[in-house]
């Protein structure tokens, strides 16, 4: 079909684009393995515990935590009902952050390769989808914030004559000329971020952190001291009663989890970057929850005392911003919005690195390991993020909102299963090297690749949340047993799939279920090599016989 010198063309097309290897690697690109999947060397784990606690106040100072407030009083729960369901999923988020980072603070492995020790070499595909999907909505919103960003700055910089430029687009484009303009220079200045390594990555996000507590504090000191007062929100009464009461506070839960429920199951793919295993406790522990509950009750403080200033509810920061350069283009008042633009320009760029393109750059570097690795991973998905025009979906938030939320639904399993078969059926003990084997001899490959029984365990964790999750969504629930069901889903979902995978295993034990081997590749050029051998690792019986053969032996590539 295709002529020898097609063939020979390809073929060095095919070699000159493969991912980059380390001089003198230790591995090589494989179906399985690059640089950005092999359990992290020593050189490259430099994160301290103050790198993940400014992680932490980027991801918890974002628009889910300051808007929080909106979605539980819309809920009927009063302020003080609407901080305590904050209070407590800040605390659950902070638990399940430690447990799952300790794959990767511990064992130096993110969830991508992690999926493949819980749901077989093929089947880990699975789980990876599902985040690679949630992240390029995500980002493409966050693109889209950071747009708006943009526009507040350069509206208080130039003035009115870019703030409220004439709008050439159609109303059915959804978004004005002024916002996609800014959201395509945001894009130039987001895209070069994407070439700073992960572990580079600690001094601009220390910056970013300073910013973001001194705007929100800022913010927060002039609507106060302008509305003399936290004004009348606050004191809002409970809409809901009784039973009603009650489950909405459950789901309230719910919805807050479902927001970072993406993000805590993926922490590996961040704290095997840590220096020491327990730099990310901090992080995780105390700064993730105090960020999450501060920046949801000074969004509330904001937003009662700007109503009393402006005379309407704005429970979006940025729409607040825009509304003061509406009403006002005094010097005080450009330099406050621009100053506070700044600082919502740093934590954008810094949420759309950190909650969504390593992570997923690293998804999807599994896909296609010889050719993609996190760099090329970010560039693609912020290819699909813009292409998807995100700004459709800012602009029906409601249901947005409830749909994203509710995704929960599927990684709540997920979670469930990444856990209990890290802690319980493997007792922290992984054979390494068999991650990055594709055939039989695989620890992981179960059956033709797949772990029926973690397929087994999802499916029970989420069929019985199906019908709750599409009645929210259609707004058609009438608080039935499925509804219920459904308002429960984050932790239903977690422990059953949890429980049913763990008592699977233990009725049909897989082959190695327990012990430790080291990370060892089989290379075309050297002989093997063990890296990531810690004092806890207990190498197989046979790993000093490969060794020893090694130089005798033709080596094929795993």
């Amino acid at each position: 079909m295709f002529s020898e010198k097609t063939k020979r063309r390809a073929a060095y097309w095919g070699k000159k684009l493969e991912c980059p290897v380390d001089e003198d690697a230790n591995y090589e690109n494989t179906y399985w393995c690059n640089r950005d999947l092999i359990p992290m060397p020593e050189d490259r784990r430099v994160w301290t515990w103050q790198g993940f606690a400014g992680y932490w106040i980027i991801t918890g100072a974002n628009n889910s935590a300051w808007t929080a407030g909106s979605t539980l009083l819309a809920l009927g729960l009063s302020v003080g009902q609407s901080m305590g369901v904050i209070v407590g999923s800040a605390l659950i988020i902070s638990i399940i952050a430690i447990t799952a980072g300790h794959m990767g603070s511990h064992n130096y492995l993110g969830f991508t390769v992690m999926s493949r020790a819980s749901w077989g070499m093929i089947g880990g595909f699975w789980p990876v989808l599902n985040r690679i999907v949630t992240a390029c909505i995500w980002l493409g919103v966050q693109i889209t914030w950071g747009g708006q960003a943009i526009k507040i700055v350069l509206g208080a910089v130039i003035g009115p004559k870019y703030a409220f430029m004439k709008n050439t687009l159609p109303l059915s484009a959804n978004i004005d000329t002024c916002s996609l303009v800014s959201f395509f220079i945001f894009l130039v200045i987001f895209c070069p971020l994407l070439l700073i390594p992960p572990e580079k990555l600690q001094m601009p996000l220390k910056v970013a952190f300073v910013l973001i507590v001194c705007n929100i504090f800022g913010m927060l000191i002039w609507s106060v001291r302008t509305a003399h007062g936290p004004g009348t929100l606050l004191h809002s009464p409970a809409v809901a009663s009784g039973s009603t009461l009650g489950w909405n506070v459950v789901y309230g839960i719910q919805v807050i989890l479902g927001l970072w429920s993406g993000g805590i199951v993926g922490q590996s793919d961040w704290t095997r970057y840590a220096k020491t295993p327990n730099a990310s406790i901090f992080g995780q522990g105390v700064t993730a929850p105090l960020t999450i509950i501060i920046t949801a009750l000074c969004g509330l403080i904001i937003t009662s005392a700007s109503a009393q200033i402006y005379g309407q509810y704005f429970w979006n920061p940025f729409e607040l911003l825009l509304h003061i350069q509406s009403v006002s283009m005094t010097p005080a008042a450009r330099a406050g919005t621009f100053f506070s633009g700044i600082a919502f320009l740093a934590s954008q760029l810094a949420l759309c690195i950190v909650l969504n393109c390593v992570s997923t750059g690293m998804d999807m570097a599994a896909l296609c390991p010889r050719w993609i690795n996190i760099r090329r991973g970010c560039c693609i998905l912020t290819v699909i993020a813009v292409a998807v025009c995100p700004w459709n979906f800012v602009n029906n938030a409601g249901k947005f909102i409830t749909v994203l939320s509710g995704w929960s639904v599927f990684l709540s399993g997920m979670t469930g299963i990444l856990i209990g078969d890290y802690f319980l059926v493997r007792k922290t003990q992984l054979h390494k090297g068999d991650m990055y084997r594709g055939n039989r001899g695989s620890a992981y490959w179960y059956t033709a690749g797949f772990n029926w029984r973690a397929i087994v365990a999802w499916i029970m964790g989420v069929w019985p949340l199906l019908p709750g999750f599409v009645r929210r969504v259609r707004g058609t629930n009438t608080q039935n047993g499925w509804d219920h069901v459904y308002d429960m889903s984050y932790f239903f979902g977690f422990f059953v799939s949890l429980a049913v995978h763990c008592l699977l295993h233990t009725i049909f034990p897989a082959k190695k279920q327990t012990g430790a081997s080291p990370f060892m590749l089989e290379l075309h050029r050297t002989a093997p090599i063990m890296i990531g051998l810690e004092a806890n690792d207990h190498a197989d019986s046979n790993d000093e016989d490969k060794v020893s053969k090694a130089g005798k032996e033709t080596i094929v590539p795993v």
